[in-house]
């Protein structure tokens, strides 16, 4: 059975009145979590899409470029996608199920973050509405500010992009600790490394815009130092 039509059921099964709880349980062993991940980000991308009250050809083309669709399956996903935008489960019950099902494993999340700042930003707009259901989102998983912060400031076309915020450092920092930090985050982004922890293929294509992000902050704070 093919990981679209897996989500089919699962979706099928919200639509019929099955709880959204009973749909995760369903998913929580190996390699289910894929699929569970890739659930959470059609329901909590569609509705995010919706945030902003116009669902756009652009925002639905990003969902593809995080997610390969094969070709067959590009009508089933777009059902899925409009499926979750208008069941009944509201986000904040995904974003709680999706926090049990990670428990402590906080990689997972920020890369789920990525992959809705990735939707969020495809139509050339950041709406208020967006940001503050991402920053709901991240509260629920428990993302501090300053990490959150430094998300925003690499997808967000007007978030003002702060180098040592993108590493995640202090203004006051040394060259020699942007430097390590800078090594630290691209070993971090290597696809061996996010596929050794478990991290889903689709999330491992969102390291791609982490790279660039990190490669220009260590770039702007390298060059400023010269």
């Amino acid at each position: 059975m093919s990981i679209w039509s897996r989500i089919a059921d699962a979706i099928a099964a919200l639509s019929s009145g099955q709880s959204l709880a009973d749909v995760f349980d369903q998913l929580r062993s190996p390699p289910e979590h894929t699929i569970a991940f890739t659930i959470a980000v059609i329901g909590l991308g569609a509705k995010m899409a919706k945030a902003d009250g116009l669902v756009t050809r652009d925002e639905v083309t990003a969902f593809r470029e995080v997610f390969h669709i094969n070709e067959d399956d590009e009508k089933g996903a777009a059902r899925l996608f409009n499926l979750a935008r208008t069941d009944v489960a509201g986000f904040e019950e995904y974003a709680k199920r999706i926090k049990v099902m990670y428990r402590d494993r906080e990689g997972p999340l920020i890369e789920l973050i990525e992959g809705l700042f990735h939707i969020a930003v495809a139509d050339g707009e950041y709406h208020p509405n967006e940001d503050k259901f991402l920053v709901r989102v991240a509260q629920i998983f428990e993302i501090n500010k300053q990490d959150f912060s430094k998300l925003r400031a690499r997808f967000v076309p007007d978030a003002e992009r702060d180098p040592y915020e993108v590493l995640g450092l202090s203004a006051d920092a040394t060259l020699q600790e942007a430097k390590s930090a800078w090594r630290a985050m691209v070993r971090a982004s290597h696809p061996d490394q996010m596929i050794a922890r478990g991290v889903p293929q689709e999330a491992i294509k969102l390291a791609e815009k982490r790279l660039i992000a990190i490669n220009k902050a260590w770039e702007q704070i390298s060059g400023d130092a010269v």
